[in-house]
C-alpha cells in the first residue's frame, strides 16, 4: 500500500460511512451541514448538523447536500466530505500524502453527477478517485464473492435509492435503480399521519416511527407508539397514538414500488443465472432491510428466499474499502480519473 490512507466511502443521501483499509468503519456521520444562511459560514458537519434539523432559527440551514443517491449542492458536499476526511485522515503524514478514495454511486447515475462526485472528493483532497456501484459494494460488503461464474442478487435500500443488480464475474447483468428509499419512506408516514389524523409531524418523528414499529409485513402483535405534532385544525400541539398496521398501510405505496423494481429486474434476468438466484436467494443490504418483514414480504411475492445480510447499513462502506484489494479483477466496474 502506497503512503497515506487507501479509504472507502459511502457517500448516502442519509448518512456517510468511511471504511480505513487496517481499520474498518472508523466514521458514521449524517449527510448534514449546518450553514449561517446570511454569510455562508459553516457551523457544524454530521451529527451536531442533524440534532438542528427543524430545529433553527432562520438564520440557520440544515442542509442535506445529496438528494436522491446524487449531489444537489456540489459546495457543501465538498466541505462535509473535507471534514469527514480530515477526522479520518490528519496528523503528519496527512499533509504530505493524499488518500486513494473509493467512492459508491447509485447502478444508475449520468456523466455530470459522476463528474461532480469525483470532483467533490479531489477537491476535499483525494489522491486518487475510483468510483464502484452500489450495488457491486454491497454485494462484497456482504460477503458475496462477485468474481465467480455464479449469478447473486443484491438489492440495496438505502436513505435516496433503491438499487437492485445481477451480479456474475464482477460485473452488473442486470440493474435498476429508483428513487424510492428510506427518505421515501418517511414523506410516505408523514403523508399518512397527516391525511389519517389531521396532523403535522417532522421526518425525525416518521423515522422513529419507520424504525420502531414500521413494517412491509403483518406483524404477530400489534404495536403502539405514541408521537407528538401539529394539529393542522387547531394548529396546537397534538399527541396521538399510531398503530403498526397503521404503518403497514402507510407504507403500501414505496414497498410495492421496490417490489416492482425487483420483479422487472428478475424478469430481465437470464434463466442460467435465475437458477443460481433460485438456490442461493436475494441478499438485502442497506438500511431499508431492517425495515420490518421486508424480507418475508418479498419471499413470499417472488419465491425465492430472501437473506438479510449481517449489518446491512455497514456493507456498502465495507465494500468500497474491500474493492481496492481486487481493483485488477473489476477495473471495467470502476472509472478512474
Amino acid at each position: 500500500m502506497a503512503l497515506g490512507m487507501n479509504i472507502g466511502i459511502d457517500l448516502g443521501t442519509a448518512s456517510v460511512l468511511i471504511y480505513v483499509r487496517g481499520k474498518g468503519i472508523v466514521l458514521r456521520e449524517p449527510a448534514v451541514v449546518a450553514v449561517n444562511s446570511r454569510t455562508g459560514k459553516v457551523l457544524a458537519v454530521g451529527e451536531s448538523a442533524s440534532l438542528m434539523l427543524g430545529r433553527t432559527p432562520g438564520i440557520v440551514e440544515a442542509i442535506r447536500p445529496l438528494r436522491d443517491g446524487v449531489i444537489s449542492d456540489f459546495k457543501v458536499t465538498e466541505v462535509m466530505l473535507k471534514a469527514f476526511i480530515n477526522r479520518v485522515h490528519s496528523g503528519f503524514l496527512a499533509r504530505y500524502f493524499k488518500p486513494t478514495i473509493v467512492v459508491c454511486v447509485p447502478s444508475v447515475i449520468t456523466q455530470v453527477e459522476q463528474k461532480a462526485v469525483e470532483d467533490a472528493c479531489k477537491h476535499a483532497g483525494a489522491r486518487d478517485v475510483y468510483l464502484i456501484r452500489e450495488p457491486i459494494a454491497a454485494a462484497i460488503g456482504a460477503g458475496i464473492d462477485i468474481t465467480q461464474a455464479n449469478g447473486s442478487m443484491i438489492l440495496d435500500i438505502g436513505g435516496g435509492t433503491t438499487d437492485i443488480a445481477v451480479i456474475s464475474l464482477c460485473q452488473s447483468v442486470v440493474d435498476s435503480s429508483l428513487k424510492v428509499a428510506g427518505d421515501k419512506f418517511d414523506e410516505a408516514i408523514i403523508k399518512y399521519v397527516r391525511r389519517k389524523h389531521n396532523v403535522l409531524i417532522g421526518e425525525k418523528t416518521a423515522e422513529d416511527l419507520k424504525i420502531n414499529i414500521g413494517c412491509a409485513y403483518p406483524r404477530d402483535e400489534e404495536l403502539v407508539m405514541e408521537v407528538r405534532g401539529r394539529n393542522l385544525i387547531t394548529g396546537m400541539p397534538a399527541t396521538i397514538n399510531v398503530t403498526s398496521s397503521e404503518m403497514l398501510d402507510a407504507l403500501v405505496e414505496p414497498v410495492s414500488q421496490v417490489f416492482e423494481a425487483v420483479h422487472s429486474v428478475l424478469e430481465r434476468t437470464p434463466p442460467e443465472l435465475m437458477a443460481d438466484i433460485a438456490q442461493r436467494g436475494i441478499v438485502m443490504t442497506g438500511g431499508g432491510a431492517l425495515l420490518y418483514g421486508f424480507d418475508r414480504m418479498l419471499s413470499a411475492k417472488v419465491g425465492i428466499d430472501v437473506i438479510v445480510a449481517e449489518d446491512p447499513i455497514s456493507c456498502v462502506a465495507i465494500g468500497t474499502g474491500l474493492a481496492l484489494n481486487i481493483m485488477d479483477k473489476f477495473n471495467a466496474l470502476s472509472d478512474r480519473n
